[in-house]
């Protein structure tokens, strides 16, 4: 199958806020699925902020929607927000540094003195309660309630109440290409939501195979109602604004995975889908 990855991307998600990348063909299932590391634009009144940077053969797609977007009369690139540190998640940022000179990378910024030395002086480190002043908005640091890597950071926008989740809510990490650029409430009933989130479950977070997830999904119900989230950007898979439409398919695909024991991520991309 031949597949149309250009995307439609960037898309304004709420007034400031642009979800930016691209797909990649992944093989799944005797087929070539997209997938997105996406990276997100926010723009403050003073400054603006990225959210992961993607994967390094995303960056110059990521480059060219920057510039499309940070006109004259934006607000200036100063924040370059990483997640954590995993290629799929800073793929960019040493490009980025380097395009965007009053830019400093902040968050997991983990052992980047080592791999960009001519940046260590525009490297620092956040943690859960810190926040970014944006002007008009902050983006606040949150603790990941699924994580891949011990230090896993969120953050969320106080005005446009997005959660940028990084690799949380990875259920439509692959996805046809008519998906592509969708929010993911658009293809509710014809894309298996809590398949994928099972598949991903497994391979990202596969210490839910060996605890209780129950106590995990009511902390994350409890983050999403103290924030009162209204959008959540995960890095991988596609964003949503419909909580009510999506949220149940995400709860029922973390029980699944957690459930899916000994087997491997080659058996379960080799099936229909996980059990």
């Amino acid at each position: 199958m031949s597949l149309d990855l250009s995307g439609p991307l960037p898309r304004e998600l709420a007034p400031g806020v642009h979800w930016l990348g691209q797909c990649q063909s992944i093989p799944y299932n005797g087929q070539e699925l997209p997938s997105y590391s996406s990276a997100y634009l926010v723009i403050g009144e003073q400054s603006s902020a990225l959210f992961d940077q993607g994967m390094t053969c995303d960056a110059g797609v990521i480059q060219a929607q920057l510039d499309t977007l940070l006109t004259a009369e934006a607000p200036p690139l100063r924040h370059l927000f990483i997640s954590h540190h995993e290629s799929p998640h800073t793929g960019g940022v040493g490009r980025f540094l380097e395009r965007y000179p009053e830019a400093i990378a902040c968050g997991d910024i983990d052992d980047l003195h080592l791999v960009f030395p001519e940046f260590a002086d525009r490297l620092r480190p956040l943690d859960p309660g810190d926040t970014i002043d944006l002007g008009g908005t902050e983006l606040r640091i949150v603790g990941a309630v699924f994580r891949d890597m011990p230090y896993t950071r969120w953050a969320f926008d106080t005005k446009r109440r997005v959660l940028f989740s990084s690799d949380g809510f990875a259920y439509t990490h692959l996805h046809s290409d008519q998906h592509c650029g969708h929010l993911a409430e658009e293809t509710v009933g014809s894309l298996d939501l809590d398949d994928m989130t099972a598949l991903f479950a497994f391979a990202a977070f596969h210490w839910t195979q060996y605890v209780d997830i129950e106590p995990f999904l009511m902390q994350l119900d409890e983050l999403l109602a103290e924030l009162e989230v209204e959008i959540v950007a995960p890095t991988h898979g596609l964003p949503f604004s419909d909580l009510d439409a999506v949220l149940p398919e995400i709860r029922k695909g973390y029980r699944a995975g957690s459930q899916l024991g000994d087997q491997s991520l080659v058996d379960l991309a080799s099936v229909d889908g996980p059990a």
